[in-house]
């Protein structure tokens, strides 16, 4: 079981990333997944999240309107549109998984984990 987050990289304010999350050794479709970030200093923090189905988003208020969360469950994928990014979004951002269509924002709920991929936004 296994979550592989890519797509990080250095980029400038305004700029836009995307990152990738796929799911090996379990059905990504049965579970509801997040995005964390964390950045040094600071306690991992929820940015996204989205239903096993795809149908409902959530999202941290410092992101509303800049990233988008969504899903290909034929590719046990999920992904995070980042646009506008801001300095302040540079973190390492990781994704999770938890067999639920709920998708709180309590990182402790959650029972897989990816390796994080590092973001980096210079202004």
């Amino acid at each position: 079981v296994q979550l592989q987050a890519s797509g990080g990289g250095l980029v400038q304010a305004g700029g836009s990333l995307r990152l990738s999350c796929r799911a090996s050794g379990f059905a990504l479709n049965s579970y509801g997944a997040g995005w964390f970030r964390q950045a040094p200093g600071k306690e991992r923090e929820f940015v996204a999240g989205i239903s096993g189905s795809g149908g409902s988003t959530s999202y941290a208020d410092s992101v509303k309107g800049r990233f988008g969360a969504s899903r290909d469950n034929a590719k046990n994928t999920v992904t995070l549109q980042m646009n506008s990014l801001k300095p302040e979004d540079t973190a390492t951002y990781y994704c999770a998984a938890r067999p639920s269509a709920v998708v709180p924002q309590s990182a402790n709920l959650y029972v897989y984990w990816g390796q994080g991929t590092q973001v980096t936004v210079s202004s």
